[in-house]
């Protein structure tokens, strides 16, 4: 993702950092779906940086980094971030509705990134890059569009919110070094320097019930 790394982050992958618990980095749990969970899709920049945002909050068991939006099938990373498959990094989450509702998840995912960005989140650009909000039924894009409602009118933002609003489709995993690669490679540079900080900035402003 960000140019400079891709020559080297197949390397980077390879490489086992001691884990920085000082950031109380969320990691998921990987277990199959309970019958009592929902799944919501959200792309909204970096997956890195959408995995932990959402795996803080509590009621979300995992965020699945991955690709979403696009027609290609089986999209691969290299592929995305050519910009040749149409798809944007997209994290496939799985929560509880019991203990944290789906507004809210849509509230964390406008709180945790500029949503008036075309194709872009902070100095990370390109079409995989793009903010979505995918919905899978009426009620879900109400409530979306119910949040970009009071977010314009707070008049938070100087510009407009940009945020795809569309349907959802289909989810395509992302390879396996991508999982969870925060919580892996806390002293990863752009990590360090761009995934930690952003986290930590979304827990000091989201008024969210954080595990």
């Amino acid at each position: 993702m960000k140019l400079v790394y891709i020559a080297i982050i197949s390397c980077v992958a390879l490489i086992s950092c001691a884990q920085n618990k000082n950031q109380n980095i969320p990691l998921g749990i990987k277990q199959n779906p309970s019958p009592n969970e929902a799944v919501a899709y959200f792309a909204e920049g970096c997956f890195w940086h959408s995995e932990i945002i959402f795996q803080s909050l509590v009621g979300v068991r995992d965020a699945i980094s991955g690709y979403a939006g696009g027609k290609s099938t089986n999209p691969t990373y290299e592929k995305v971030i050519a910009d040749a498959t149409g798809h944007a990094e997209t994290v496939q989450v799985y929560y509880d509705p019991a203990k944290i509702a789906y507004k809210t998840l849509v509230a964390a995912f406008f709180a945790s990134q500029d949503p008036t960005t075309i194709n872009r989140q902070g100095n990370d650009v390109g079409t995989n890059y793009r903010s979505i909000a995918f919905y899978q039924n009426e009620k879900e894009k109400k409530t979306i569009e119910e949040e970009i409602k009071r977010l314009t009118d707070s008049k938070k933002y100087k510009n407009k919110i940009v945020t795809e609003v569309i349907p959802f489709a289909k989810f395509y995993p992302a390879e396996d070094y991508h999982q969870e690669y925060v919580y892996h490679h806390p002293n990863d540079v752009y990590v360090k320097n761009v995934s930690i900080p952003d986290f930590l900035k979304f827990k000091k402003e989201f008024k969210g019930n954080f595990k």
